[in-house]
């Protein structure tokens, strides 16, 4: 979920669209497209002319931090490389510190928009998940784009929890360090979850699939 590798090129159009996450996860998503222009040297005229309109500019941060997004998660799930590549991003996490602060902004505006990429975030589990269970490093689901939803709820909800409220603003400069203690926080636990099942036998399910209509494999 970082921002950019160094090897990317700043475009003009991903500067403004950085300048938007950024300034979008320090005020919320009502943030005056003058503070976005201001932020990234250029005029509001021409956020205009790369992205049509407000919705446009929010299209495009909404796209970009799923790719990060999905990026990141398939590189732990995904491969032989998972344990190098979770270290990695540990030693990184905070710079993933302006991502994490525009989902919460969408978490908190609501609307049509969150509804959808809520929807991007549990299409890309979906797909990620499925790869990873290809590549042997996840088990399989008897319902798996109802596990899919389950766990980006999880975790966008926990993420939610930790929204400043109403419209007051994030300190954008504090928010790495934060970042850094919610990971340490929760990474071991949730580990723990998914390595080493919280019920010791399948009781509960399996009394559950005996007396359900849902599929099983």
């Amino acid at each position: 979920m970082n921002m950019r590798s160094a090897q990317e090129d700043l475009t003009t159009k991903a500067r403004i669209r950085d300048a938007a996450i950024l300034r979008f996860a320090s005020d919320g998503l009502e943030a005056p497209l003058r503070a976005i222009a201001a932020d990234a040297g250029v005029s509001p005229g021409l956020i205009m002319h790369h992205f049509g309109s407000r919705a446009g500019l929010r299209e495009a941060c909404d796209t970009y931090v799923l790719q990060q997004v999905r990026h990141n998660k398939s590189s732990v799930l995904g491969n032989a490389g998972a344990p190098g590549a979770m270290l990695a991003q540990l030693a990184e996490v905070e710079g993933y510190a302006p991502l994490v602060g525009y989902t919460l902004r969408c978490l908190q505006e609501g609307g049509e928009l969150t509804r959808k990429f809520v929807d991007g975030v549990v299409a890309d589990a979906a797909a990620y998940l499925a790869d990873a269970v290809a590549a042997g490093t996840v088990s399989p689901s008897r319902v798996p784009e109802d596990r899919a939803r389950v766990l980006a709820e999880i975790s966008l909800g926990s993420l939610l929890l930790q929204l400043p409220t109403g419209s007051e603003p994030f300190v954008l400069e504090d928010l790495p360090r934060w970042l850094r203690r919610y990971t340490e926080r929760i990474l071991l636990p949730f580990l723990e979850l998914f390595t080493e099942p919280l019920l010791t036998d399948s009781t509960l399910l399996d009394t559950y699939l005996a007396n359900t209509d849902r599929s099983t494999k």
